[in-house]
């Protein structure tokens, strides 16, 4: 039986507590508490749909604006997933996925390569979704990237409704997560790249 893919990482800063503990190969089980709703609701979804089970636990200066507090779950929870994946020995490294959500289509594909990259083209339909900012979807992914040393491309291809935008967005960088990081039993104990390091 392969080692279990689980970590947990903290970060304290004068703007920000945060605890992320992820197993890589869980059920989905999430507890989230972050003080901003529409975003606990999206990081859900990335436990769901990325069987990932996902605590994060987040106090954040909210009042000033909810900035630092996403930014920093996304670079905490970059750094928790690239240390449970380890060396990436066995796994299938890319992942892609499409999700509608009633008008609203994203395609999320993803590359731990070991090189951070954001391509991003999400036009949201709206700046405010509940209380989260929409601008801080590209924050959450850029920190997420810069931390898990993965490249990330993010396209919005249709949508009107914010909330359905950046839901069919999450819900696929999850299916994604969960294509890239799955075990190929094909490829067990490899390095999937030629240079035979990620």
């Amino acid at each position: 039986m392969s080692t279990p893919r689980i970590a947990e990482v903290s970060r304290n800063t004068a703007e920000t507590q945060i605890t992320v503990r992820v197993n890589l190969d869980g059920t989905g089980q999430a507890r989230l508490a972050t003080g901003i709703g529409f975003f606990d609701h999206m990081l859900d979804q990335i436990a769901r749909h990325g069987l990932i089970d996902l605590d994060i636990q987040a106090k954040g200066d909210l009042h000033i604006d909810g900035h630092h507090t996403v930014e920093d779950v996304g670079i905490t929870l970059g750094q928790a997933v690239a240390k449970a994946v380890g060396d990436k020995k066995g796994i299938r490294r890319y992942g892609h996925a499409y999700v509608p959500l009633d008008e609203a289509l994203s395609r999320v594909v993803v590359d731990f390569s070991g090189r951070p990259g954001l391509v991003m083209h999400v036009p949201f339909k709206s700046g405010m979704i509940g209380t989260f900012d929409s601008q801080l979807a590209y924050e959450f992914f850029q920190g997420f990237v810069n931390h898990a040393f993965v490249t990330l491309h993010i396209d919005n291809l249709r949508g009107e409704n914010a909330h359905h935008q950046a839901e069919t967005v999450f819900k696929a960088f999850a299916r994604a997560l969960r294509a890239a990081l799955e075990l190929d039993p094909r490829a067990a104990g490899t390095i999937p790249s030629t240079k035979g390091s990620l």
